[in-house]
C-alpha cells in the first residue's frame, strides 16, 4: 500500500498538469508576492528620507539577486523619491496649487539624479525582458514594467514637464498593470500606477480629458483614489507612498478626515520625518477652519 502511494504521488508530480500548476504559482522568494524584510527595511529608510542608506540596502539585496528586476526598480524609486522630496512635490503646497499639480515643478530636476534614475529603470526593463523570454506573463517582470513605466510617467510629467510623454508612459503602466493584476490580484503594489494615472488624468479640465479620450487615455478621479487605496491598505513596499498620495489627493477633494488619518498614521510610523507631522497639522487646521466657517 505504501509503495503504491509512493508511485501515485510520483506520477502526479511528473504529470503535465502538476507542472503547469507549479509554473502558475509564484516563487516563494519572489519580492512581488512575498514581503522581503531587507527590501521592506530599505523602503522604510526611503520614507524616512534616508536616501543613501536606502540605496545601500537595495544594492546589497540586488547583489545577491542579480536576475530580479525589482532590485533595480527599488534603486530607481530611491532616486525619484529623493528628487520629488527635494522639489516639494509630496506636499500639500504642491498638490493644492492647481498650476503646479497639473503642469509640474518650477525649474528643472537635478540632472545627475535623473541620470541615475533613468539608468536604473533601463536595467530593470532589461532584466524584465530577460524573464519574459521564457514566460511573457512572468509576474516579476510585469510588476517591474508597471512600476518602471509609472515612475517614468511621474518623472516626465512632474519633473521634466513633458506631459505628452508622461501620458504615454501612464498608458503603458496601465497596460502592464492590467496584465499583472488579471493573474495576480495580490500584487497590490501595482495598483498605485493606474491609480495615480486615473487621478491625474481625471483632474484635468473637461476639454483636456475629451482630447485625451480620443487618444485612448482615460481618467477617473474616484477610481484613481480607490486604486491607490488598495496599495495604501495592502501594499508590500509602496504602502506608505500610497498613503502619502492618497492623503494629498484627499486634501484636494476636501476629504479632511481621510487626510488626517493617513498623515497621523505616517507620522506615528516615521516620527523622524517631520514632513508627515507638518502635513497632519495642516490637515487639522483646515478641518477646524472649515468647522468655524473661516
Amino acid at each position: 500500500m505504501l509503495r503504491h502511494s509512493y508511485f501515485l504521488a510520483l506520477l502526479l508530480l511528473l504529470s503535465p498538469l502538476a507542472g503547469a500548476a507549479r509554473e502558475a504559482t509564484p516563487d516563494v522568494a519572489s519580492p512581488s508576492f512575498t514581503t522581503v524584510p531587507e527590501l521592506r527595511a530599505g523602503f522604510d529608510l526611503l520614507y524616512q528620507q534616508k536616501f543613501a542608506e536606502a540605496r545601500e540596502s537595495f544594492a546589497n539585496w540586488e547583489s545577491r539577486n542579480p536576475d530580479q528586476p525589482f532590485g533595480e526598480v527599488a534603486v530607481a524609486a530611491s532616486y525619484l523619491f529623493e528628487e520629488l522630496s527635494r522639489q516639494g512635490v509630496l506636499t500639500s503646497y504642491f498638490f493644492l496649487n492647481e498650476k503646479k499639480f497639473l503642469h509640474g515643478i518650477d525649474g528643472s530636476p537635478d540632472p545627475e539624479r535623473m541620470r541615475h534614475f533613468r539608468d536604473a529603470v533601463a536595467r530593470a526593463r532589461k532584466l524584465a525582458a530577460e524573464r519574459q523570454k521564457t514566460n511573457p506573463q512572468d509576474g516579476e517582470a510585469l510588476l517591474a514594467l508597471t512600476l518602471a513605466a509609472g515612475m517614468e510617467s511621474d518623472a516626465e510629467s512632474i519633473l521634466l514637464k513633458k506631459h505628452l510623454d508622461g501620458l504615454k508612459r501612464m498608458k503603458k503602466a496601465n497596460g502592464y498593470a492590467k496584465q499583472l493584476l488579471a493573474q495576480h490580484p495580490d500584487a497590490t503594489d501595482a495598483y498605485i500606477a493606474p491609480g495615480i494615472a486615473n487621478y491625474i488624468i481625471g483632474s484635468q479640465s473637461g476639454g483636456t480629458r475629451f482630447a485625451l479620450w480620443f487618444g485612448g487615455i482615460h481618467g477617473d478621479k474616484k477610481l484613481g483614489m480607490e486604486q491607490v487605496a488598495r496599495t495604501a491598505e495592502n501594499g508590500r513596499y509602496l504602502r506608505p507612498f500610497a498613503k502619502i498620495i492618497l492623503a494629498l489627493a484627499a486634501r484636494r477633494e476636501k476629504q479632511d478626515a481621510l487626510a488626517q488619518r493617513l498623515f497621523r498614521e505616517l507620522s506615528d510610523q516615521y516620527p523622524g520625518n517631520e514632513l508627515y507631522a507638518l502635513e497632519y497639522a495642516k490637515a487639522m487646521r483646515m478641518s477646524k477652519s472649515a468647522t468655524r466657517g473661516d
